[in-house]
């Protein structure tokens, strides 16, 4: 679910197509999306295995450890885009605003939080053309812990 007001439009991204934007200022440490009405995860290996399910790890996220849900239906949340420096900080399933955020500003996450450990995206970060590689479990939480709770102190991105 996502709790500020928003709208979607073409993204700021070269070749990302549409993206999420907000339509109101939204406080640094806000949470943005909330997980809602997730009813089953899946392991790496099931996924892969699965035929049923193999044809659609382009809309899987991983949540924590080796679990992953699948969104077929892509909701809205499926418009927040890459960024190697994203306005919004994915953790747990929660993405938080990084920064004083904007009427008007695109929501955009690091992918590699919700990729499997050292699977690439098929596509490149758009401004700076580098590989988009999922991060193991222990170093995307570990990341977005420290970059939450520095963000919750106030003392901004690390």
């Amino acid at each position: 679910m996502i709790l500020p007001s928003y709208k979607i439009a073409p993204s700021l991204l070269p070749g990302a197509g549409l993206g999420l934007f907000l339509t109101e200022p939204v406080s640094a440490g806000r949470i943005i999306t909330a997980p809602d009405a997730i009813d089953r995860t899946w392991t790496g290996r099931q996924l892969a295995e699965q035929p049923e399910l193999a044809g659609l790890q382009h809309t899987s996220a991983r949540w924590f450890e080796d679990r992953y849900t699948v969104s077929p239906d892509w909701p809205d949340e499926c418009y927040l885009n890459h960024s190697f420096e994203p306005t919004g900080l994915w953790h747990l399933g929660f993405v938080f605003a990084m920064d004083e955020l904007p009427t008007g500003c695109e929501i955009t996450i690091d992918y590699r939080h919700l990729l499997p450990p050292g699977i690439s995206e098929d596509f490149t970060d758009a401004l700076t053309g580098q590989t988009i590689t999922g991060w193991t479990w222990a170093d995307s939480l570990r990341i977005s812990t420290e970059a939450l709770a520095a963000l919750l102190s106030g003392a901004g991105r690390t």
